[in-house]
């Protein structure tokens, strides 16, 4: 039996609630522009950037700063959070093997805090852990951390005070450690998993969630906020990825090419126990570098495969309807709020065409407009754009494929030819 109770329930599922809903989007939000990349070659942080550093005294000198920060993970989506020199992740560190490197580290948090250098090998008392290896940084304070890159590798930066506080809230970064000799030139990008609980309309992030975490983020932006990776056919293509989620590992998969894991953050993997694959899993707490040949031109997704992962918000707190018959709903849940409308039963795709009203500082299958029309993702996901020439670092646009080579519908004559009755 339908009650009144019933029918509130499905509110997560209803588009038109006037009294949280901001105004609809007329379409949407276009494939944006990437911000200038770095003009130095070699690594490249897509919607990131390289921490700043300088040689003193045969050391080279960095400073991390631990803040509170606002953060946008998308258009129309930004969030009160934790970070570290105003981003979350924060800025790469970028050195070479054999460096003795000194990291000052300022914690401007309501709380203590530590560093932890995960992956790297440190003297003992540089580990970063909070009343084991060394004092907590309290609020106000600046410690030094000093210490030599004994190996080449991708590795990460963390805190070990109240890390579920601390990392859930996007105190995470990359160390990015090339090797003393130098290593096979490629397009090399450095790309952090990220998940996150925020409920739909706040932009505080839950710190507490161990599940349903309903904004996934390709270093903190989710698609269409997501700048491309760019690449020419022929090229050699290396991409970092690195994960420090709370709890959730990532099956990242690339459409169009295969790849080989060539290390993790343990070490590079020996050649002879490399093989192909198309998906690469990253679980929590770990680095994977892989490599591939950039092999034809178009602009073919890299995403994770958890479905709900490349989907953001618009799953998750809201009633199944698949197959419901909901004819009549309509009209009997507008006498409750006004504007309702029953959307769900013939599955979500909708939602990323219709651009209904949402409530305010949400996300809900924001999509974005494709060549062919709404791409209809919004989480982690991204894409690597490979073209036979590239013109600079600048976003070439969307690709435009020859049309012998792009599925189509059907014609009746092809159906007869080959024998095909769609009725059956």
């Amino acid at each position: 039996m339908i009650t009144r109770r019933n029918l509130l329930a499905l509110g997560a599922v209803l588009a038109g609630r006037k009294a949280l809903a901001q105004p609809a989007r007329s379409s949407p939000s276009p494939s944006p522009s990437p911000s200038p990349m770095s003009s130095k070659p070699g690594l490249v942080v897509p919607n990131g950037s390289l921490l700043a550093s300088k040689v003193i005294a045969g050391a080279r000198v960095f400073h991390l700063r631990a803040e509170p920060i606002r953060h946008e993970i998308a258009p129309g989506l930004a969030i009160d959070t934790w970070g570290y020199n105003g981003a979350t992740p924060g800025p790469v560190i970028e050195a070479t093997e054999g460096e003795r490197v000194r990291i000052y580290v300022t914690n401007a948090l309501p709380e203590p805090t530590s560093i932890h250098w995960h992956g790297v090998l440190v003297p003992n008392g540089m580990d970063g852990v909070d009343g084991l290896t060394q004092a907590s940084i309290a609020p106000g304070q600046t410690f030094r951390y000093e210490f030599v890159f004994d190996r080449a590798g991708t590795f990460m930066y963390h805190p070990h005070v109240d890390d579920m506080t601390q990392i859930a809230l996007g105190m995470i970064g990359m160390i990015v450690v090339h090797p003393r000799g130098g290593e096979p030139h490629a397009r090399d990008y450095a790309l952090m998993t990220h998940e996150m609980r925020i409920p739909i309309g706040t932009s505080r992030v839950d710190p507490l969630a161990m599940t349903e975490f309903n904004v996934l983020t390709f270093n903190g932006k989710a698609f269409p906020a997501t700048e491309p990776l760019l690449a020419q056919t022929g090229e050699l293509v290396r991409i970092r990825f690195a994960n420090l989620g709370p709890m959730e590992h990532h099956p990242l998969h690339l459409h169009g090419h295969f790849f080989e894991v060539v290390a993790t953050d343990g070490g590079a993997v020996p050649a002879s126990a490399r093989h192909p694959e198309t998906t690469v899993l990253v679980p929590t707490g770990t680095t994977r570098t892989i490599e591939f040949r950039a092999r034809a031109p178009g602009d073919w997704p890299l995403h994770c495969h958890m479905t709900h992962h490349a989907m953001n918000q618009m799953g998750h707190d809201a009633a199944n309807l698949i197959g419901a018959d909901t004819r009549g709903l309509d009209a009997a849940l507008d006498r409750i709020v006004p504007g309702t409308m029953v959307m769900g039963a013939r599955g979500m795709d909708e939602m990323s065409t219709m651009r209904m009203p949402q409530p305010a500082n949400s996300i809900a299958m924001v999509g974005a407009v494709g060549p062919y029309g709404a791409i209809a993702m919004g989480g982690m996901f991204t894409l690597v754009k490979v073209r036979d020439r590239l013109a600079g670092t600048a976003d070439p646009g969307w690709y435009k494929a020859p049309a012998a080579t792009i599925a189509s519908e059907a014609t009746a004559a092809e159906l007869s030819r080959d024998g095909i009755d769609p009725g059956r």
